[in-house]
């Protein structure tokens, strides 16, 4: 897929992001064949905000996940930073057809994870952290059947990504903790909770966020100081509605909260 393809392929994912609609497939001039296809559409994507990358996703960490958007394995996607908001906000709620939200354990860089050819071990890439903050996905799509458009065209989709809350900053405990069993909560209102713990999301959220820095480093891109990267879901996602306040309860870590629009 050459650039011109891209930046076409780009504009036409963003067009529907921005309307709030979806479409069937992208063209077959314009479909990516590969992963490498789907990251370079998903690379322009960065043209159409004014402000520099805020961070980054990984979708599908947790057979639940994977399942629900129809992939066998994680996809790296954009976090642009007008698509973020602060604890307790309300978010639109629009035109979002997952209607989902997501508890998610959330790691900012300290220093720069810069592209190499060997492979990154988690003791490195911990290293590089300089923060965890507990945060609360509501990913979306923009394709009619997100779960057959399969995983080339859904990193081109930016890996799902739309909106996401970025809760407190955990006590720095948290670095000697065993966040696989770590305990987390997801809680719709007073409809429903549900209970899920760390090891949902590729059984440790640090061995997602090494995940990502290789996905990264594999495909030339620095995971740069000051970007936030989001791990997955430890919780079955949680269905929501307008109007409802969804709350991420990490224990002792702290507690993520929003609400979503009426409308």
């Amino acid at each position: 897929m050459d650039l011109t393809q891209a930046e076409e392929a780009s504009r036409l994912l963003v067009t529907h992001w921005r309307e709030g609609k979806v479409l069937g497939a992208l063209p077959d001039a314009l479909r990516p064949q590969s992963r490498l296809d789907g990251y370079a559409i998903q690379a322009q994507l960065e043209r159409s905000s004014a402000k520099p990358l805020w961070g980054w996703k990984i979708a599908a960490t947790s057979s639940a996940g994977q399942k629900h958007i129809g992939v066998d394995g994680p996809l790296a996607g954009r976090i642009l930073a007008e698509m973020v908001y602060p604890n307790g906000a309300t978010l639109p709620f629009g035109a979002n057809r997952m209607a989902v939200a997501e508890a998610e354990f959330a790691f900012r860089i300290g220093h720069a994870i810069l592209p190499r050819e060997k492979p990154y071990e988690m003791g490195e890439v911990l290293n590089a952290v300089a923060a965890l903050h507990l945060g609360i996905e509501v990913p979306d799509s923009r394709f009619t059947d997100f779960v057959t458009a399969g995983a080339a065209q859904l990193i081109a989709d930016n890996a799902c990504a739309h909106q996401f809350l970025l809760g407190p900053e955990a006590p720095a405990a948290w670095r000697g903790m065993d966040l696989a069993q770590h305990r987390v909560i997801g809680r719709v209102g007073k409809r429903y909770e549900r209970e899920g713990v760390g090891a949902n999301v590729l059984g440790d959220p640090r061995i997602a966020l090494t995940w990502i820095a290789n996905e990264l480093s594999r495909h030339g891109v620095t995971l740069a100081a000051g970007q936030i990267v989001t791990t997955g879901t430890c919780v079955v996602p949680l269905e929501i509605l307008p109007g409802d306040e969804v709350v991420a309860d990490f224990g002792a870590l702290g507690v993520a909260s929003m609400r979503m629009s009426a409308t």
